[in-house]
């Protein structure tokens, strides 16, 4: 529906007219301060630029004020409209069409607007490039061959296939400007740069296989039709007459193809001038072909056909279709009976079917009023080698016999069947998009697209319906098999019936496949070249480079390299086939693009063209899977295997373009039916996998400090499951914003080169405890949550001053338990492989302690998918105490390992209550003197931080009386500390600090940290025994106090566990199952 927009000037306030003087006044004003008085920048925005400030007078008034600060970063509507008004089509592949080029200011040269029509723009087009090759020289065939019947099942199957496509491409095509470049620019900007990679090099394909069909169909006519003797491979035996044929298209073919390169090369324009002449050349053939039909009414043209017995003769040996003709009253053999017996006398031995068998002679066009289409209207299949037979005619059966095929029989040259003929035909359909590939010519793309492509669909599928039918009328059954003309010494079959001669077809369908194979050299190098440009497949970039005025030479010839391979194969039936699969490819993702949006509902999915559903182009989308099959299917797997490896190719090394495709919008919906899928119900214990979220560290220049954590999740992880990978940033928001989007960056750099497969996520908060905190809490988005979390060893905290690293470590680990998230911290980090490394033969040792929920068992079992721990054995032990039964436990752990399908080595370590050593005693002594000092030490902290923010406080009042005796009284400041205050605490803080160091060294430890030293110094003694050679040591996390106090006592205990240790995994679980023993 059209939107009607009225233009409504906005007077002052104050009055529509001023003085001069009051106008400078107010400019004045405006420069010195904006309307809420504060004083106006001059560039307040990053985008602010030179010219923008030039161009500043454009808002000075007061009318838009409200608007000022928006206007330096927004354009105004009317400036918006203006550029709207002077937009043109830009040549497809040289810029994104987003992104034009703004620089060329004064130097920029006037574009001549688009003035072609539907007409002239689109159905012309279209009309030469769907007629061709295959209606002159393949549709008389067909028809005989398949019948009336199946030929029109045939066409109506290829041109609905067709049509539906162009409803499709219809609906595409007028959902926003196209620029120049069509299919291919239409299908990657709907379904994203790797289906539009795949389906645009498909697309070339076929086009260069187009033009190869065409070279064939050119010198088929010349060396059949126009000048047979210019061939240079001439046949001595007939079984020789095939590959001499195709030996002699091959010469010409491979000439021909130089000669129309060099054309493309030295000027397209000259093609495209030409264009108006073979179409002409096409609709000329065409009126004769309808001539003839009428003729063929009053008087049928006369093209006698020869027949032995039921057998159709080849006619170009032999001048009358006669055995014996009498001359003078004498009995002579003919031509005819010499090629049949081996002397021209009539006592000669001759073939034996040629002896039971008359000669006759029947009418090869006996017009539209016989009745030959109730003869034509089944199928005559036939197999290679089989003679061209009609079965109305008496025949006496003669033994097989080898000299048969030597006789002048016109034979079947390949097996038919309907399957092949449908992939034989289908590129006479081809050749719908030569209207949108003109889209940056076009006076109104989106009127003259649908309009007149579906004109042209619709008139040559009528063209070819009526074909069917009055060839199938007109012609004798025998001469519509005879695929060459033989019997009709070597005429054009479609010609025989035009009018006013054979000549006018003969002719007008050499210029048309002439024409048509220059356009596919002209077409298909451009379409190459757009997609090198577009930079989706790096190896092609080359050929997006040509000639100084932008011809695609590099792309011409790889065009005409590829075209060559069409022309060695040299026949035409075997070329068309391949075509059809490339363009049905095509076509095939025209109408999944179309169906996708329309399902979608994308908000900018808003064509004009109304009259499309997306059950049409999941109809069109099935015929062409279903034509692709039909012709050939070894052909379809591999058009579809070479489609599928460009897709696998571009997805895995191609550019990453964001066009709003919609495959994105397909992938957002089937994520969101995931997600919301994921959240009816927790996953099953068989499908618990580790989902992580990885808390890094950055330093002060927010690089990455532990690299390798990143490479042990690429481990643990492959790929599978969800990976967030999160940092913290101190600060507020709008003053680190910078740094977040820096250390955001990094991160993903530090992914991407740790192929690292997940999502990055930084955030700012006021502190580090509180933003992990958030992170814990919310990372993820409803069932893709994470339940793991992964983090470092603060290697460094006994040597930092500061204390609070430790406590956010304490606290992280006790909101994972309070959240039941499993806790995975890694010690010595950076000694970890890389992804690069192999580990050899070695053991990742696991040290089962107390049961968390098969954590312990399970991260071993992941981590040797990795080729990096892949030779790695596993060794699980376990603590005895004293009242246990180390024999009878072993073997239940080898009977769970069994249970849970893991192979593992097993092995029972007792350690039993021994006295405390005074080695732990005098360690946990150490210990707790160290944590009073460290107090101490914080307590003074905490007075000289007391002293000075007192001098501070002093300095502060003194400064604020001066500065206020002016306005008003002196007021009395009132000091919480006075000097002798100070003193006094002074003195009894030294007093106090002495009391505290000889109570240092006269403390006992506490008993219960004496008892928690004791484990931890004696389960290290055990593991760095057993396992100081592993690779990889997994250890249950003791859990953290739960009064705070004992937060630093319990950092030393993890510490002496941890000792002499190369690299650590300590694992504390979720609080759930995560293996189970059942399938």
């Amino acid at each position: 529906m059209p939107t009607n927009f009225t233009v409504v000037p906005v007077k002052d306030a104050r009055g529509a007219k001023r003085s001069p003087t009051e106008d400078n006044v107010l400019r004045e004003e405006d420069e010195e301060a904006t309307g809420d008085g504060v004083p106006k920048e001059n560039s307040p925005f990053i985008n602010n630029t030179d010219n923008d400030k030039a161009n500043s007078n454009s808002y000075d008034g007061t009318n838009m004020a409200l608007f000022e600060e928006e206007m330096d970063s927004h354009p105004m509507v009317s400036s918006l409209l203006n550029k709207l008004a002077n937009y043109t089509n830009l040549t497809q592949g040289a810029h994104e069409h987003e992104e034009a080029d703004e620089d060329e200011g004064a130097k920029k040269k006037t574009v001549k607007s688009p003035q072609m029509g539907t007409f002239m723009g689109v159905y012309l087009p279209c009309l030469q490039n769907i007629l061709g090759v295959i209606l002159f020289l393949r549709l008389t065939w067909i028809v005989g061959t398949a019948g009336i019947l199946e030929s029109l099942a045939i066409v109506g199957l290829c041109c609905s296939c067709t049509m539906l496509t162009a409803i499709s491409m219809s609906a595409i095509a007028t959902n926003g400007v196209v620029p120049a470049g069509g299919s291919y620019y239409m299908i990657s900007r709907s379904l994203g740069p790797e289906f539009g990679g795949a389906v645009g090099l498909c697309f070339y394909l076929g086009t260069t296989f187009a033009g190869s069909m065409y070279i064939l169909g050119t010198i088929e006519i010349l060396l059949t039709y126009i000048v047979p003797k210019a061939a240079i491979f001439v046949a001595d035996k007939k079984e020789d007459e095939v590959a001499a044929l195709l030996n002699n298209m091959r010469v010409y073919g491979t000439c021909c193809l130089a000669l129309m390169a060099v054309v493309v090369f030295v000027g397209v324009k000259y093609v495209n001038k030409l264009a108006l002449v073979f179409l002409a050349c096409v609709i000329l053939s065409i009126l004769a072909i309808y001539a003839g039909v009428i003729k063929s009414v009053f008087e049928p043209p006369d093209f006698p056909v020869c027949m032995l017995g039921n057998r159709t003769l080849h006619n170009q040996k032999f001048d009358k279709c006669l055995k014996t003709e009498v001359i003078d009253n004498l009995t002579v053999s003919t031509q005819l009976w010499r090629l049949f017996c081996d002397g021209p006398n009539l006592n000669a031995t001759c073939n034996e079917y040629f002896t039971n068998n008359n000669v006759t002679e029947v009418q090869g066009i006996p017009g539209l009023t016989s009745r030959v289409i109730s003869d034509n209207l089944w199928s005559a299949y036939a197999s290679l080698g089989m003679t061209v037979e009609d079965h109305k005619l008496p025949s006496l059966p003669a033994p097989e016999s080898a000299q048969d095929f030597n006789m002048p029989y016109v034979v079947n040259d390949i097996t038919t069947f309907f399957t092949l003929l449908v992939g034989i035909y289908f590129p006479s359909v081809t050749g719908i998009m030569a209207g949108s590939n003109r889209s940056g010519d076009l006076r109104d793309a989106q009127k003259s697209i649908p309009i007149g492509t579906i004109l042209a669909i619709a008139t040559t599928s009528f063209i070819y319906v009526t074909c069917v039918v009055l060839f199938g009328a007109c012609i004798e059954g025998v001469l519509l098999r005879d695929k060459f003309g033989d019997s009709v010494k070597g005429n054009l079959v479609i010609g025989t019936l035009s009018w006013p001669s054979p000549w006018v077809i003969v002719i007008g369908s050499f210029f048309s496949c002439c024409g048509a194979g220059l356009q596919s050299l002209t077409g298909a190098p451009r379409l190459l070249q757009a997609i090198a440009r577009d930079g989706i497949v790096p190896f092609l970039q080359v050929f997006g480079h040509g000639k100084a005025n932008g011809e695609p030479t590099w792309a011409l010839l790889l065009t005409a390299g590829i075209c060559e391979i069409g022309i060695l194969i040299a026949s035409l039936d075997s070329v068309a086939p391949i075509l059809s699969m490339f363009f049905l490819m095509c076509y095939l993702f025209v109408n999944l693009a179309c169906a996708v949006q329309t399902l979608l509902r994308t908000p900018n999915w808003r064509p004009r063209f109304k009259y499309y559903h997306w059950t049409l182009s999941f109809l069109g989308m099935s015929l062409c899977l279903a034509i692709m099959f039909i012709s050939s299917w070894y052909y379809a797997i591999v058009a579809m295997a070479i489609a599928g490896c460009i897709y696998k190719y571009i997805e895995y090394r191609g550019a990453e373009k964001e066009w709003g495709d919609g495959i994105r919008g397909l992938s957002l919906n089937a994520a969101r039916y995931a997600l919301i899928r994921l959240e009816d119900a927790p996953p099953h214990t068989k499908n618990w996998r580790p989902q992580v979220l990885v808390l890094l560290n950055l330093d002060s220049d927010q690089s990455i400090k532990h690299p390798r954590l990143l490479s042990f999740t690429t481990q643990l992880k492959a790929g599978k499951g969800l990976t967030i990978v999160a940092n913290v940033l101190e600060g507020t928001y709008l003053t680190k914003d910078t740094e977040a989007r820096r250390a955001e960056q990094n991160i993903k750099v530090c992914m991407s080169t740790e192929r690292t497969k997940g999502f990055c996520h930084v955030v700012v908060s006021s502190n580090l405890r509180d933003g992990v905190s958030h992170l814990i809490q919310s990372a993820g988005l409803g069932g893709m949550k994470h339940n793991t979390v992964l983090m470092a060893w603060p290697g460094t905290w006994k040597q930092s001053n500061d204390p609070q690293s430790w406590k956010n470590f304490i606290e992280t680990i006790r909101e994972t338990t309070a959240t039941h998230h499993a806790l995975l911290v890694a010690k010595n980090v950076d000694s970890f492989p890389t992804n690069q490394e192999r580990l050899g033969e070695g053991t990742i040792d696991v040290w089962w302690v107390v049961h968390d929920g098969g954590m312990l068992m399970l991260l071993p079992f992941l981590l040797r998918q990795h080729k990096v721990w892949r030779k790695c054995k596993m060794r699980i032990f376990t603590v005895a105490q004293l009242d246990d039964n180390s024999i009878q436990m072993k073997k239940d752990l080898q009977m769970f390992l069994y249970h849970l399908r893991l192979d593992a080595e097993v092995e029972v370590v007792e350690m039993h209550d021994n006295d405390i050593s005074a080695f732990t005693y005098e360690k946990t002594l150490v210990m707790e003197q160290r944590s009073q000092m460290l107090k101490q030490m914080q307590l003074s902290r905490t007075e000289r931080e007391r002293e000075a923010q007192l001098i501070h406080d002093r300095n502060t009042a003194s400064h604020t009386a001066i500065n206020d005796k002016a306005d008003a009284a002196p007021e009395r400041v009132h000091m919480t500390w006075t000097k002798d205050k100070l003193f006094t605490e002074r003195r009894h803080r030294e007093c106090n600090a002495n009391v505290a160091v000889r109570d240092l060294f006269n403390m006992k430890p506490n008993q219960s940290n004496v008892r928690r030293m004791h484990t931890a110094v004696k389960l290290n003694e055990v593991v760095v025994n057993k396992s100081q050679g592993a690779h990889l040591v997994l250890l249950n996390m003791p859990g953290p106090p739960k009064n705070r106090g004992g937060d630093e006592n319990y950092m030393e205990f993890l510490e002496v566990l941890l000792e002499g240790l190369n690299r650590v995994l300590l694992v504390r679980g979720g609080g759930r199952e995560v293996i189970t023993i059942y399938s």
